[in-house]
């Protein structure tokens, strides 16, 4: 029984919960009942009620849950989830009185949509130390729900309220194309997920079939670089590539989406962000890597064979250099100076 009316009601009928002498039948303790069969052997049940139903012992109003209660003895046991805590509590079976109660934190999504994502639960996932979030985010749906007054309070949730009013706001007042409109939706969620303090955020597209039309998308998010490091690797490997660069699935997109824009610059835009990001300085590879790459689509792999070559055209110099230095390698105590500009 799905507790979608967040209200539980008990009635009194054949199982007899009341005290006494006059209860009567046997325990359901356990999904299916207690031989696991879904048959109740109990004797002497009606057939119906009466025009005025059942007496009603007590009503109690509840989280919700994919469960009904179960019986044992004197004692009515409740599993259900209230805000974003999950609880197992006990009654006694024939007053509703609470006799004991644990509850504790989890992230729940119901994948039937009745309780959806929120950036409030992401944060509850992030939170914690160690903690990365993935989560599907169906654009098709979002995208209609977004004029949904039905569904007004969930798009808030996920985008935060003054995001989704301006979503809905644009929409109605601009005219455009499909693949804008889905862009404009995706990074808000970008931008929302890095108000709330998702410092490592990277975002993929699928398409169909037949390459026509996004299905979905997949957003990850750390606040460590090495979480968002292995899960770009991963993206890397399944995506579209240019010159050896992942496209990530973001196409098209311009500067009117920065934080898109930026997971589709070419190759050849590496060189140029290096030498004037790092005009002047020494650093080694590693420590590039971590603070240049993020937000971006290059992979270590890139880094590598944009700083071998511009080695080898003497655009920088390494420590020690190439050779005696193998060919095509930078090793993690490599020193890289790149000149003033």
């Amino acid at each position: 029984m799905r507790l979608l009316g967040v209200f539980l009601a008990i009635w009194m009928g054949s199982t007899g919960m009341v005290s006494g002498a006059e209860k009567s039948g046997h325990d359901w303790p356990q999904f299916l009942g207690p031989a696991g069969t879904g048959i109740s052997a109990e004797t002497n049940l009606i057939d119906g009620w009466d025009a005025a139903g059942p007496a009603e012992l007590w009503s109690r109003a509840v989280g919700t849950g994919f469960g009904a209660p179960s019986v044992r003895g004197d004692l009515l046991v409740l599993h259900h989830r209230v805000g974003e805590e999950e609880i197992v509590e006990a009654f006694v079976a024939a007053t509703g009185k609470p006799v004991w109660r644990y509850g504790y934190p989890s992230s729940f999504v119901d994948p039937f949509g009745y309780k959806g994502l929120s950036l409030r639960l992401v944060n509850s996932v992030l939170k914690n130390w160690g903690c990365d979030c993935v989560f599907f985010f169906n654009y098709n749906r979002i995208s209609m729900g977004l004029g949904n007054a039905a569904v007004e309070e969930h798009m808030d949730a996920l985008f935060g309220k003054e995001r989704a009013d301006n979503l809905r706001k644009r929409f109605k007042m601009e005219q455009i194309k499909p693949y804008e409109r889905e862009a404009h939706i995706a990074e808000e969620m970008k931008q929302a997920l890095e108000e709330m303090g998702g410092k490592f955020i990277l975002p993929f597209r699928f398409r169909n079939a037949d390459n026509t039309r996004t299905t979905h998308h997949l957003f990850f998010v750390s606040k460590a670089f090495r979480g968002y490091e292995i899960m770009r690797e991963i993206m890397y490997a399944h995506s579209h590539k240019e010159q050896g660069v992942a496209r990530f699935e973001y196409n098209p997109a311009d500067a009117r989406w920065p934080s898109l824009f930026d997971l589709l610059r070419p190759l050849e835009d590496l060189e140029e962000m290096l030498l004037g990001g790092y005009a002047g300085r020494t650093v080694g590879i590693v420590d590039l890597f971590e603070r240049h790459s993020v937000g971006k689509p290059y992979v270590i792999k890139n880094y590598r064979e944009v700083l071998c070559r511009m080695e080898q055209e003497g655009k920088v110099r390494m420590e020690p250099s190439c050779p005696p230095r193998r060919k095509g390698t930078i090793g993690d105590k490599v020193k890289i100076h790149f000149p003033v500009r």
